[in-house]
């Protein structure tokens, strides 16, 4: 603690006369944080600042709440603790990040993210509850770099711009607008290009300064500045050789530039730094280093470790201080410690369980709607005619499950494919089901309808013995090369049900296939020869009822691919090439994709026209507004996904072939025109100078161009940027 904090402490204290808890000046809301913060301090043991470094951040006998923690990137995550004797709790359960990305709709994926907030702070406050778990480890900040990482099912996006505006959009949820309080705390993982499962535990991710800042970083950092996030869990992987949990630029950057108040360490990180990069003797030298890195969270053993060094000097009281004074903000910022009124947040506690509300019911139905991907559409097959149709075919191992995942909680009911079609359709048709073609049942099913709907996929935690599977360093390898999972990359991109698919399609000609996954898959026998093709990701709790109204045209499906789907897995450089340029994602791919990247088709067409800039030069700290008229030109009411691309064909320096700068859903009904306007700040078309150590805007003509995939585009024009 500084002095003048100490000077303000003691003036404070002595007016106040600590009469009892109730008066100390750390409760008085008038004064400044660092003035209550300092009081706090000041009155805490050393074995109190030690033990608030843990996820439990309570100081009991000064009467400070902890505020908690829990897994949050998807809903809450309480599926209960029979050692603690903790019951499980059930919560509102979205769709995989990858599928809250394909809805292109920020807006949506805030609105998730109040459900999932206010949900745990009833958790938190209720008496029948009453367990801490206002801050919410998410959003999942990475890149989906590669199809083959195991946790591609926990991001939105391989593009960063995309993946930043869903962060941004789900911070914002969680922590609210209110200009005091936060609903609750977000938690970004895993600070940095952390993008592979084996060997995860001592891998080093290795690339240069201009893809840090234009592409790895990009999430983080528009979280942190624009979406206001305050906490961070730090990587495994290290960064050019330095671990993540150790590198200069937590304390430089996350901390110093960006405001980070949390810097949490990942589980079992600070073990790492002993057992597998071998960098300590021992387990007290690396929860030391941590903290001295700016680490003030721990997900580990370090307790005694840090008593210990305190006994012996290596860490100071003052160090212990600073570390705990960043996390003591969030403490404020939540209202913990202030009285009830004018906190809106406080009064979430009394009444039904928020989860079976009719608002939270229908934010999670549209989310999983608008996540869902059209892919395919031959010759109209979708939609379905539920009147010209007497019996219908449901086959596949997804057909009747709504599959958990690592990162999801248990929700309040879950509606699988099977029971949602049942529902669609009604008494008067005939539903056969098949979940396999054990003994010929998927091919008979097929032959005995007039539509066959066959659901394949991965199974997210590749079996049900996920939590008795880890080893050392990542999990055990899946019996489906092609499925992947925390600590296990995939094997494969080739899709090990599709001989299912096969079977089904030759029983019966009217075939759909619906994909539930959480990873693009080498489908090109299905492409060239399926009808219709749909995509989900897994883990909504209304994923049937959401499949069969777009099965049945009650809703037109609008989302669009958050990745490219190769065609081949020849085509993606090596897992350990962290250097997209060398032929990664859209932007650097240099071979034609199965699917490109905001791909996906709908039951109505759209007409792009009018392609124009409000400027016709963007100057250095400038916004232009591009806008383009479109038009529903077909007879079904519909979203389109405008997508706007930049490229710079006059750069002295490598740049992408494309780069997503914008993009707006915008729903039409038939006939509808209207016109879209996407702001680009000239910062989004600036690189970074390694030289200079800053962004570079060069001057010269943009290209903007205007699709419906990166690969369709419709539009193109210019503006001119000017650098001076």
């Amino acid at each position: 603690m500084n002095t003048s904090l100490r000077v303000i402490v003691l003036a404070v204290a002595l007016a106040a006369g600590h009469a009892g808890a109730a008066a100390y000046p750390f409760r008085d809301t008038s004064l400044p944080a660092d003035a209550r913060i300092a009081n706090i301090l000041s009155l805490m043991t050393v074995d109190e600042k030690i033990e608030a470094l843990s996820t439990n951040s309570a100081v009991p006998r000064l009467g400070i709440p902890s505020f908690g923690s829990t897994e949050g990137i998807h809903g809450i995550v309480r599926r209960g603790d029979p050692q603690k004797k903790r019951a499980a709790i059930t919560t509102t359960q979205f769709p995989q990040p990858p599928g809250m990305g394909a809805s292109w709709n920020p807006e949506l994926v805030r609105q998730a993210a109040e459900v999932q907030s206010t949900e745990a702070r009833y958790i938190t406050q209720s008496a029948k509850y009453g367990h801490p778990v206002l801050m919410q480890w998410g959003p999942q900040a990475d890149l989906a770099r590669d199809p083959r990482w195991g946790r591609g099912e926990e991001v939105y996006s391989e593009d960063a711009f995309l993946a930043g505006s869903m962060s941004v959009a789900f911070t914002r949820g969680l922590q609210g607008e209110h200009p005091k309080y936060w609903r609750g705390a977000a938690l970004l993982k895993h600070f940095l290009a952390n993008s592979n499962e084996n060997l995860r535990s001592n891998s080093s991710s290795d690339f240069d300064e201009r893809l840090f800042w234009e592409y790895y970083s990009v999430p983080f950092r528009m979280s942190f500045e624009e979406g206001g996030a305050r906490g961070v869990m730090a990587a495994y992987n290290a960064w050019n050789g330095k671990p993540l949990h150790l590198h200069p630029i937590l304390k430089d950057l996350v901390i110093g530039k960006w405001g980070a108040e949390v810097v949490s360490s990942d589980g079992g990180a600070i073990g790492n730094l002993v057992k597998w990069y071998g960098i300590f003797p021992g387990q007290k030298e690396a929860a030391v280093a941590g903290l001295k890195s700016g680490i003030n969270q721990y997900l580990d053993t370090y307790k005694d470790e840090l008593r210990a060094a305190i006994a012996d000097g290596t860490v100071s009281e003052s160090e212990l201080d600073e570390a705990l004074a960043r996390k003591l903000r969030v403490t404020l910022r939540l209202g913990l410690i202030d009285p009830p009124e004018g906190n809106p947040y406080a009064a979430i506690k009394d009444g039904p369980e928020p989860w079976a509300s009719e608002a939270h019911k229908a934010v999670s139905l549209r989310m999983a709607l608008e996540s869902i991907v059209l892919m395919k559409n031959a010759k109209a097959t979708l939609p379905l005619s539920k009147t010209g149709i007497r019996s219908i075919a449901v086959i596949g191992p997804h057909a009747d499950s709504v599959r958990w995942d690592w990162y999801g909680g248990l929700p309040p009911y879950t509606v699988t494919a099977l029971e949602g079609i049942r529902a669609a359709v009604g008494p008067e048709v005939a539903v056969n089901y098949a979940p396999h073609d054990g003994a010929d049942a998927a091919a008979m099913a097929a032959r005995a309808s007039d539509v066959a709907v066959v659901l394949v996929g991965n199974d997210p935690t590749c079996g049900p013995n996920m939590a008795t599977d880890w080893t050392d360093n990542g999990t055990r390898p899946c019996l489906d090369p092609g499925d992947g999972r925390e600590g296990r990359d995939r094997e494969t991109l080739a899709l090990g049900q599709e001989e299912l698919v096969r079977k089904v399609l030759a029983a019966n000609p009217k075939t759909v296939m619906v994909l539930v996954s959480s990873f693009p898959y080498t489908i090109n026998w299905s492409k060239r020869h399926v009808p219709a093709i749909l995509q989900m990701a897994h883990s909504s709790q209304d994923q049937g009822t959401a499949l069969a109204r777009v099965l049945f045209g009650d809703y037109n499906p609008g989302g669009r691919l958050v990745s490219t789907w190769p065609a081949s897995m020849e085509h993606v450089p090596p897992m350990m090439d962290y250097d997209i340029r060398h032929g990664r994602t859209y932007m650097y791919a240099k071979h034609p994709p199965l699917f490109p990247f905001g791909h996906g088709l709908s039951y109505t067409s759209f007409g792009y026209a009018n392609l124009r800039t409000d400027a016709p030069v963007l100057g250095r700290d400038g916004t232009v507004n591009v806008e383009v008229d479109v038009s529903n030109t077909g007879k079904r009411a519909g979203d389109s996904v405008v997508q706007l691309y930049a490229a710079y064909p006059a750069s002295k320096v490598q740049r992408p072939k494309q780069a997503l700068v914008g993009f707006q859903r915008v729903s039409l009904q038939p006939g509808e025109r209207r016109t879209v306007r996407i702001p680009v700040k000239a910062s989004q078309l600036a690189y970074w100078d390694a030289g200079r150590g800053a962004f570079e805007l060069e001057a010269g003509r943009v290209r903007l161009m205007v699709g419906e995939s990166s690969a369709a585009i419709r539009l193109s024009g210019s503006v001119e940027v000017r650098a001076e």
